[in-house]
């Protein structure tokens, strides 16, 4: 299992963030997880990241709908971000919308970063191999 140096985690709701954390720390070698309650705070956190050449997540979990800014709305900001390195960003959501597919689709399609559609409830079986470093 490869190390992961941060996991970052954008939710609002925060029985899905203890669950999440709970997998993670008996799955996962990590050194830091990192949660935000939505989109406009885990922006702002990883541009602070940025700015003080702070190790930037390797792994994101993200929720779609979020008040303040939703997760579509982070990716947006996110892609634009000066980051070289690929990120895996894990789409983790309820929805059964069709647009939500297609809006996974357009930003997997036009970023360097690894984005994956997960439904929620996340499993324990699951969280190992979607927890893995972009490739």
């Amino acid at each position: 299992m490869e190390k992961i140096n941060s996991i970052c985690i954008i939710d609002d709701d925060p029985i899905t963030v203890f669950g999440i954390k709970r997998m993670l720390k008996t799955s996962i070698d990590c050194d830091e997880i990192n949660t935000y309650g939505n989109g406009q705070l885990a922006i702002n956190g990883i541009k602070g990241m940025i700015e003080n050449n702070a190790p930037l997540p390797q792994v994101i979990f993200l929720d779609i709908n979020m008040p303040i800014m939703d997760g579509w709305q982070f990716l947006e900001e996110f892609i634009k971000l000066p980051i070289q390195d690929r990120v895996r960003i894990n789409v983790v959501t309820s929805s059964i919308d069709e647009t939500d597919y297609n809006n996974w689709v357009h930003y997997k399609d036009s970023s360097h970063h690894q984005i994956t559609y997960n439904n929620k409830p996340i499993k324990k079986a699951d969280i190992m191999s979607i927890t893995k470093l972009a490739s």
